[in-house]
């Protein structure tokens, strides 16, 4: 054919030319790499991505893969999901390390998978569901996650090659996951794990893609591997054969499309005890609403100043994990029980499992005891206190037997039943039938667990503290949200509440000292409202601040600012920073910037800022959070301190730079870190001391972290014990977080025993996020059958309508003229009332002939119990020194006795002898703490 030989038609004959010559270079890469380009450009999104509060820490990584990959996607908060139109139009869906659905999240993603949706899963999906959750996820996925890999390992393809799979070396490589364990019908491995009999990585079914690990995590997989799955499999399933990729068109879906995290529901409040970076403790986030607000200057990453230390690695600097420091902390001690795992349980294993077993018996029967010591007391053996669904409750444990049919038909079966099982287990595993003592000891929790009594009044005068979140506070929106929400806590029996007044450097009220009011609460003053709303409810107050941190990347993005904005106080004062070894103010991994403790202009604006908030506002204590540095490890050569004024304070006392230290010099090296230590503990003191003059009455809380102290002072430089020691504080509040009771023990062993606290109460955390009601519930009888004095809940945020119904039936308040006192503000009347309760377990024991002792024995005790019960309700009516002396000297001898006289009992019932030493400790802790507090009068 011949072409028309002007300049147009040969433009456009070269134009076309190049077209077909790109394209065709297109065509060979992907060949190369068999993999499909992932439509994008003009056309309507194909992929709807899910943010929840599991990955809203993983956000920046999951965020980057996606924008890079060349998908145009949607993003939706699984908080707005409700229905199937919630899940949006689109025909695929992804769920990157979501670990929690709710029922009907679960039921409605069913309807909309059957209406043609394709979902792609990665992590431990729904692991921490409801069982029944967790049972339907398993069809939808056609698997589960079955246990995590103790390390990296290699992933290789399946060995049976599948069409429409690509097979590229881009897929495979070293990643940090778990074990995914297949249904038997219509499931296909994709990927296995190269380690021993090749278990499954990925996992498809028809509609479905199930990724073994955490995915857009860098501890997990790298970029390039997360990317390369998403791209294969999101190809897979929108170039299947018609009708296959078809989405029939759902009802009420919303046309709205964002990649916005903020645009579909920003998220609010962060851990307690001031985790919530990355590296950090975790953040239960939530959504918060979009305001305008104004933005402050857009400051680059505050990495490289005048005052910034000079880069001098220490080392090779690691990456730091992804994961936040008190989850690390968690896995150090945890112990999954994995269903159906044959793998061997060693010795120490077998061990544990059985000591938890056992453990666990204990606190049923000791929760029973109470219940039934009360209800004899009082004559009413079966009075509901709280109206609550006890059924309902109980199916949350998923109760099985351990043969088909068998029925536990009363709580002495069910008891025998699981103590049985606790002795059999060491026989199955000597036996190497791992997977029965497996099952058999899940079996046995889950019979355990029903036979809590969550229907009646459990609880003694005790600390019941709850922090209470920005976010949840920014939801509130006004006096009377507020009021709701303190409504709800006051009806659970909650009488003391850790409200958030100084967050990333911004103070919830209108401050004459702070920069800046949090810009979503401008016009409103929060704290004004909750002290008031606290005290016509005979409940407490306390101001929770941040100390050290000032600032949040994460914050930052709820409010529309420069994601590397350090907050107002830093850009106001850049002198005030502090830094890591590489110069960063920010460590790498973590998302917030520190003051520098050292600096005196940042502690007397600290000092200045607290003393406003004591003095300006009737608030009942202040609580200390982020009272430490920024996480470091400084063998991975990553540390932090080097502010302005410590370097030059340092400088001036040894002549030695820190900068131009490290590890290698242990001498410096301690000199440096007891330097660092002593900031914080000086500045606590002098806080303490302060506000002690202006306000006598105030309870100072510290939030701490449980890690041992010489760990604990490597790498946070925090030494709690110190400050206890010295009277500086009145409360501890380690956040003892965990996702099960045996974990939460392990984490609270190290403090629960220490002689080395002096007067301060003791008072563990517990996070609800993710916890099963009656899991909470069980975390909550540890606590009471411990030596401490109460417990916090983290957070308010959390605190749902299930938990909430067991609350008002177990610990709810009692109609009377009478107020039910708080330890750290009534000691002495605790401390009556706790051991009022003990003697009437002893002696419901004793008339039901559970004890076996020798009718002189027995009035020997009850003569000793007398005594010191008379003597503490002597202190309680009219404390003073000479009383406190005398009640002091009758509890030591009844403690010293006691175990004499237990003698026999400690070797048929050792695990309820222990809790009732341990509760005479507790109100020894009360009179110690009591002493204190009339000292301070």
């Amino acid at each position: 054919m011949k072409y028309p030989k002007n300049q147009k038609y040969l433009n456009l004959e070269i134009k076309e030319a190049k077209k077909l010559l790109v394209l065709g270079l297109e065509i060979l890469i992907l060949n190369l790499f068999n993999i499909l380009p992932v439509k994008a450009g003009t056309e309507e999104p194909v992929l709807t991505v899910v943010h929840s509060q599991e990955n809203a820490n993983q956000w920046t990584g999951i965020s980057d893969r996606l924008q890079t990959l060349g998908v145009k996607y949607c993003v939706i908060s699984l908080d707005n999901v409700r229905s199937l139109a919630d899940w949006g139009d689109r025909r695929i869906l992804f769920l990157p390390n979501v670990e929690t659905l709710t029922p009907s999240q679960a039921i409605a993603l069913e309807e909309w998978m059957s209406k043609g949706g394709r979902l792609i899963a990665s992590g431990p999906a729904g692991s921490l569901s409801a069982p029944g959750v967790r049972q339907l996820l398993r069809s939808l996925l056609g698997g589960y996650w079955g246990f995590s890999l103790s390390g990296t390992q290699e992933i290789k393809p399946a060995k049976t090659k599948l069409p429409g799979w690509a097979n590229e070396t881009a897929l495979f490589g070293k990643v940090r996951g778990g074990v995914v364990i297949p249904n038997d019908m219509g499931t296909e491995s994709r990927a296995i794990w190269d380690s021993k009999d090749n278990p499954a990585a990925v996992v498809t079914t028809e509609r479905s893609t199930f990724l073994g690990w955490r995915w857009g995590t860098d501890t997990a997989s790298a970029a390039e591997l997360d990317s390369a799955w998403l791209k294969t499999t999101v190809n897979y399933y929108l170039t299947a054969p018609a009708p296959s990729n078809r989405m029939k068109k759902i009802e009420g879906a919303s046309p709205s499309c964002s990649t916005s995290v903020v645009a579909v529901g920003g998220q609010g409040g962060r851990g307690a005890g001031g985790q919530g970076g990355r590296g950090e403790k975790l953040t239960a986030t939530s959504p918060v609403p979009r305001v305008p607000v104004s933005s402050p200057p857009r400051v680059s990453t505050p990495s490289k100043t005048a005052t910034a230390p000079q880069p001098r690695p220490l080392g090779v600097v690691k990456p730091s994990t992804s994961k936040e420091a008190i989850d690390q902390l968690e896995e150090a001690v945890r112990l999954d029980v994995v269903p159906n795992s044959n793998e061997p349980i060693n010795q120490n294993e077998a061990i544990a499992l059985q000591q938890e077993l056992e453990n666990l018996i204990g606190r049923v029967e000791s929760a029973n005891l109470a219940v039934s010591a009360n209800a004899t007391e009082v004559g009413e053996a079966s009075e509901n206190l709280g109206k609550i669904d006890v059924e309902s409750l109980k199916q949350q444990t998923l109760i099985t037997s351990t043969r088909p049919g068998a029925l536990v038909t009363s709580k002495e079966q069910a008891l025998e039943q699981a103590k049985a099982i606790a002795q059999n287990i060491p026989q199955l595993i000597a036996q190497k039938n791992y997977a029965l003592a497996r099952q058999q000891w899940l079996i046995a929790k889950r019979i355990l667990w029903q036979q809590f009594p969550v229907d009646r009044r459990i609880a003694q005068p005790e600390i019941r503290a709850v922090w209470l979140d920005r976010g949840t506070i920014v939801r509130a929106g006004s006096k009377a949200g507020l009021a709701e929400i303190f409504d709800r806590l006051a009806a659970t029996g909650i009488n003391t509440v850790f409200f958030e007044t100084v967050n990333a450097g911004y103070t919830i009220y209108p401050s004459q000292v702070a920069k800046e009011q949090n810009p979503l609460i401008r016009g409103w003053d929060p704290l004004a409202d909750a002290v008031k709303l606290a005290h016509e409810r005979d409940m407490e107050l306390h101001a929770w601040v941040w100390t050290f941190a000032t600032g949040n990347q994460r914050h930052n993005e709820i409010i529309n600012v420069n994601p590397n904005y350090p907050g107002p106080v830093l850009a106001a004062h850049p002198d005030w920073a502090n830094y890591d070894n590489l110069g960063n103010m920010i460590p790498v991994g973590q998302s917030k910037p520190f003051l520098d403790p050292a600096n005196p202009e940042v502690r007397q604006y600290l000092l200045k800022l607290y003393e406003e908030i004591v003095t300006r506002y009737d608030v009942d204590g202040l609580q200390l959070d982020y009272i430490r540095y920024p996480f470091q490890d400084p063998l991975a050569g990553r540390t932090y301190g080097y502010g302005k004024a410590s370097r030059a304070q340092f400088q001036q006392l040894t002549g030695v730079d820190p900068m131009n230290i490290s590890p290698a010099q242990p001498e410096l090296w301690q000199k440096w870190t007891t330097f660092r230590t002593e900031q914080v503990d000086s500045f606590v003191a002098q806080l303490s001391q302060q506000l002690r003059q202006k306000r006598g009455n105030l309870i100072l809380s510290v939030a701490v972290f449980p890690l041992p102290q010489t760990e604990r002072v490597e790498k946070i430089q925090q030494n709690w014990e110190i400050w206890a020691r010295r009277g500086d504080v009145d409360l501890i509040v380690p956040m003892t977080y965990a996702l099960d009771t045996s974990r939460f023990q392990r984490l609270a062993q190290p403090w629960i025993a220490s002689k080395q606290l002096g007067s301060a109460l003791l008072v563990p955390g517990i996070r609800l996020l993710s916890l099963p009601t009656i899991g909470a519930f069980d975390q909550l009888q540890l606590v009471r059958d411990l030596p401490v004095s109460g417990y916090a809940l983290f957070a308010a945020e959390n605190f749902n309508n299930e938990l909430q119904k067991l609350f008002i039936s177990t610990q709810g308040r009692v109609q009377s003229t009478t107020t039910e006192p708080i330890p750290h503000r009534q000691p002495f009347q605790t401390a009556a009332i706790r051991y009022t309760a003990l003697q009437r377990e002893w002696k419901f024991v004793l008339q039901n002939q559970q004890l076996p002792m020798p009718a002189q024995t027995i009035s020997d005790f009850n003569n000793q119990a007398e005594v010191l019960r008379t003597a503490l309700n002597q202190l309680a009516t009219a404390p003073s020194a000479s009383k406190l002396l005398v009640a002091r000297a009758s509890l030591t001898r009844f403690q010293s006795q006691f175990r004499v006289l237990m003698k026999e009992e400690i070797k048929s019932n050792s695990y309820q002898v222990r809790v009732w030493e341990n509760r005479l400790a507790t109100i020894e802790r009360l009179l110690r703490y009591g002493e204190k507090r009339l000292e301070l009068r």
